[in-house]
Formats: C-alpha cells, sequence, structure tokens
C-alpha cells in the first residue's frame, strides 16, 4: 500500500516518525515535504500530498501541521479527498468505517509520537463499512463537491 505523507515544520517530528513506522511494517511511503524544520506554508505541502490520493497515485494520505486544522482545510480543498483531523483512534477508526476518509491529518503540536502512530495504525488497518447510508452520504458529499469545486 502506498502512503502520501506531508508536513509543515510544527508536523515534521511526527512525520518522521510515521515514516519511520510505515516503513517498519511495509508501507510504500511517498515524502512530499517538509523535511526542515524551517517556517514554511503548510498548504504547499498538503495540497501535494492530497492531489496523490485523489489522483490515484497513492491508496491514502497523511498530513501533519502543528493542529493539523490548516492542512486538513488545505487537503479537503483537492476534488475527491475526504480528509479527517483525528487526535485519537476511535475517530480515525469511525472515518474510515463511516466516511471512507482517504487523508488523515494529524497536529503534531497536540498529540505525541506514540498516540499519533496508533491513530496512523488505526486509520490504515479499518475499512470502510460499505453500509448503504454511508455511500449514499458520500455520494452526497460528492455532490457537493460537483456544485462548488468548480
Amino acid at each position: 500500500m502506498k502512503i502520501a505523507i506531508a508536513c509543515d515544520h510544527g508536523g515534521l517530528a511526527l512525520k518522521e516518525a510515521v515514516c519511520k513506522w510505515l516503513s517498519e511494517n511495509g508501507y510504500e511511503v511517498v515524502n512530499y515535504g517538509t523535511d526542515s524544520a524551517a517556517s514554511c506554508d503548510y498548504p504547499d505541502f498538503g495540497v501535494k500530498a492530497a492531489e496523490a490520493v485523489a489522483s490515484g497515485a497513492c491508496d491514502f494520505g497523511i498530513v501533519v501541521c502543528t493542529t493539523g486544522i490548516g492542512i486538513s482545510i488545505a487537503a479537503n480543498k483537492v476534488r475527491g479527498v475526504r480528509c479527517a483531523l483525528c487526535s485519537e483512534p476511535l475517530s480515525a477508526k469511525m472515518t474510515r468505517l463511516h466516511n471512507n476518509a482517504n487523508v488523515l491529518a494529524m497536529g503534531g503540536g497536540m498529540i505525541g509520537v506514540n498516540m499519533g502512530l496508533e491513530i496512523v495504525r488505526t486509520f490504515l488497518e479499518t475499512p470502510f463499512s460499505e453500509e448503504g447510508k454511508h455511500i449514499r452520504r458520500i455520494d452526497k458529499i460528492g455532490e457537493i463537491e460537483k456544485k462548488y469545486m468548480k
């Protein structure tokens, strides 16, 4: 499974730990940066990971900034991306089960590495439920995208 990953300076430490964990657990990692602690702008990196997921080049994406908020907003501007900001494993599980989220956002300044890795594991190991009501709701999100994302 191929995972797109990106961060800004505030998410660098968590991104590096996640990259290591992913590689050690058999995932192929595509790193879209940043790889520096110098101040930078999260949209520049988050959009690259989101585009990789939306295009099908990567199966899932993981994006990290200090809070996870800004980079999740940026990722969600890419048509076809359903990015969920998670700060604990239950949200990661539920967004995969119910929303078929394809990009995970986390806040490197909000959670520690151990929690972050558990969130990533849960997100990647939880399948979409395929329940009709959830498919219907995701389809409605797609209709909203068509209407507003020209």
